[in-house]
């Protein structure tokens, strides 16, 4: 395997593509959030074998891009371009050699983007912008550009942290397993928002009831739901901790359950939670905490979705943000932004439990990472 180090002139880029990747090797994105010139997009390979990844190479510049995801068909790539970028950004994929080549970009319609995800028709990109406090639905064309949007919402109003909470900020949006709802989480209103969505037309409308509250000052961040579609997870960044809700998923009634702490009992430092998933498998939950610079691990109840805590491993950097598994589901990549570092970790397919996986990794201030899973 070539072995090509970040810093390398990007006259090596094409060298790299052109490597004929093995069964065991697969391609993964990296994105910086940075405006700067020759800063946006990197590119590495990871053996899912071994764990081990490579250093990354500069692949595309591009303003910002905190948080993407790629579609189902493995050929294009969806960006929310964060401050100063203020858009969404639509980019097809070579399959054979991970090349991204820009197809547009619209308005994003509010400050700093921060999430994108699509609905399970693969039809429509949904967005949230965070510090514009506002939600957003497109239309995804045949070529898979960007098209018309379908949707538009303004979240208004307050609550109890002076600092954090001034206004809306609507921090993540997703649709649940039968694609009908899609929830909100708003760090600013303490609200995880429940809109009706028509996968005919791309419209949200509010449902009855229209939201879950949680604790004031938590700030919701982001949702992962339970592959079983029974159980979704809600992570506060503010309050450092995590809440399983029941799902409903005929009415998309939310019903609150217990909530748990992503930091050691007696942690007296500052810290902010950032994203969380499920295992594949059902049967761990992984949570990243920026500022005790962790990954908390917890296990899963089959039946009651109830979580206990199976470990804190180190990040080895400083605030870890976003987090993936590898197509085997058998490693877990996490990235330090305030260190420019990945790191791999082995996951014990009995425990849940975390082990590093070779040394850190150089990546400039990553904010994101995806797999271009093997055969799609």
């Amino acid at each position: 395997m070539l072995r090509v180090s970040f810093w390398s002139r990007s006259f090596l880029l094409p060298v790299l593509l052109a490597v004929p990747a093995p069964a065991a090797d697969v391609f993964v994105y990296f994105g910086s959030h940075r405006a700067d010139p020759k800063v946006g997009f990197s590119l590495a390979h990871f053996d899912t074998e071994t764990g081990r990844l490579t250093a990354p190479v500069f692949l595309q510049q591009a303003v910002a891009p905190a948080y993407f995801v790629i579609h189902p068909d493995g050929r294009h790539l969806y960006t929310c371009n964060s401050n100063p970028g203020k858009s969404v950004s639509a980019y097809s994929i070579d399959p054979a050699t991970a090349r991204l080549t820009f197809l547009n970009q619209k308005p994003s319609g509010g400050g700093d983007p921060s999430y994108v995800s699509l609905d399970a028709t693969g039809r429509y990109l949904l967005l949230a912008n965070y510090d514009g406090g506002s939600i957003a639905v497109f239309a995804l064309a045949p070529d898979g550009s960007i098209g018309d949007r379908t949707a538009f919402v303004q979240h208004t109003g307050s609550s109890v942290n002076p600092q954090r909470q001034t206004h809306a900020y609507a921090h993540s949006i997703r649709v649940d397993p039968t694609n009908r709802f899609a929830l909100v989480a708003d760090l600013g209103l303490d609200k995880l928002f429940v809109y009706r969505f028509d996968a005919k037309t791309g419209k949200l409308e509010p449902n009855e009831p229209p939201f879950g509250v949680v604790a004031p000052g938590s700030g919701p961040r982001h949702t992962a739901f339970h592959p079983n579609g029974r159980f979704l997870y809600l992570i506060n960044e503010m309050a450092s901790s995590i809440i399983r809700f029941g799902w409903d998923s005929k009415r998309g009634v939310l019903t609150q359950f217990e909530t748990v702490s992503t930091l050691p009992e007696g942690f007296q430092g500052t810290s902010a939670c950032a994203e969380l998933a499920v295992h594949p498998a059902g049967r761990f939950l992984y949570a990243t905490n920026r500022g005790h610079n962790s990954i908390a691990v917890f296990s899963v109840d089959s039946n009651t979705g109830r979580l206990t805590l199976v470990q804190h491993v180190p990040t080895q950097g400083k605030t870890p943000r976003n987090f993936a598994f590898d197509p085997t589901a058998r490693w877990l990549l996490v990235t330090n932004h305030d260190s420019d570092n990945a790191v791999v970790f082995r996951i014990d397919a009995g425990t849940g439990r975390l082990a590093q996986a070779g040394p850190p990794v150089p990546v400039p201030y990553p904010f994101c990472e995806r797999f271009l899973f093997a055969g799609k």
